[in-house]
């Protein structure tokens, strides 16, 4: 996106490099934990009384109890990038998950939160080597397309 006229003269602004964490707010963090659990495979961060932290390598999603929705937003979701959403979709015809007509794998989970699946392969998101060997995921690649959107913009891997 480019300037427009009431963007700093200076450009002071930060740039987003990537998602820290998404927060969730759910109506039982137990049954959350529980959905979550027969989709992905993940290990706790952290955990309160009406709190969970599900760590996802060096970011995580939050999840928070709560009594209040405003109900499902089309719009608001989040990517939640896999290594293998083959088996998320075969892991969500196991659940009562609301599956959404998008063309791609999106889904709401029981609390009407919107999530959007993607594969690590497809997309220009990248971890670092040292992070994906952290995570156990080293044999973790890019397509070919992915790999040109990222050369498009100077970032593709040596």
């Amino acid at each position: 996106m480019t300037d427009t006229d009431d963007t700093p003269a200076d450009d002071s602004r930060a740039r987003m490099v990537g998602i820290n964490h998404v927060a969730l707010d759910v109506g039982d963090v137990d049954a959350a934990l529980e959905f979550y659990g027969e989709l992905f495979e993940f290990e706790l961060r952290g955990r309160g009384d009406a709190s969970a932290f599900v760590d996802m390598g060096d970011q995580f999603l939050a999840l928070s109890e709560t009594d209040e929705s405003d109900g499902p937003d089309d719009h608001r979701h989040f990517g939640l990038v896999v290594d293998d959403p083959e088996a998320v979709d075969s892991a969500l015809d196991r659940t009562d998950a609301e599956r959404l007509q998008t063309g791609g794998l999106d889904f709401r989970d029981p609390w009407g939160n919107r999530v959007q699946v993607v594969a690590y392969e497809e997309i220009q998101f990248t971890k670092a080597d040292h992070v994906l060997a952290g995570m156990g995921l080293d044999d973790l690649g890019k397509s070919e397309s992915a790999l040109a959107e990222l050369d498009e913009k100077g970032m593709a891997p040596e």
